[in-house]
């Protein structure tokens, strides 16, 4: 009876040897020598991201989103962010934590559409009368949104397609921004 557990390291060693030997002739059949540069990544990849402050009467919000893309060439590029945010009205304060997968499209030089999910943990305290009411929980979000873009700037307005009133941290659903990228 044949089982896979037994013939496991075989399976890897036999997948091993055909890559390698593979590779092999890909690299002999090549007709001049490349060089393979590991600053190529890094030359693609840029480093930015979004800073908001809003102040108001009685209130205050903060939210810096930095972030890291890689530019896979002229139109697409795609990376990850992280995102922590604060807000304090009267009685009411809440911060925000969490992370995003980023995708950025340009179809033209000058507009540039993104898609991006934010997974974001939400903690909310409530001072009432001596009352202290706290929350805490994971909500996600899906932006969708279009800018013009300047070259290292572009702004726009994206729109969050999961929003939901009771548990976002972000007020509306619409939302503008203004992200920075070097």
């Amino acid at each position: 009876m044949f089982s896979y557990r037994n013939h496991t390291p075989n399976i890897f060693l036999f997948i091993f040897m055909i890559s390698f030997i593979s590779s092999g002739n890909l690299i002999a059949q090549s007709t001049k020598p490349t060089q393979v540069n590991r600053n190529d990544f890094w030359n693609s990849v840029r480093f930015g991201g979004s800073l908001g402050l809003n102040f108001s009467n009685n209130g205050f919000t903060g939210i810096i989103a930095p972030s890291a893309i890689y530019d896979f060439n002229e139109i697409v590029s795609a990376g990850v962010g992280l995102n922590a945010a604060y807000a304090k009205q009267n009685e009411f304060k809440t911060t925000s934590l969490g992370g995003s997968l980023i995708t950025l499209i340009n179809p033209v030089r000058f507009l540039q559409l993104s898609v991006e999910f934010q997974e974001l943990n939400i903690n909310r305290k409530y001072e009432l009368n001596g009352l202290d009411l706290k929350e805490n929980y994971w909500v996600p979000a899906l932006f969708t949104g279009i800018g013009y873009n300047t070259g290292n700037v572009t702004a726009g307005i994206k729109y969050d397609l999961l929003y939901d009133s009771e548990k976002s941290f972000y007020s509306s659903a619409l939302m503008p921004f203004v992200s920075l990228y070097f």
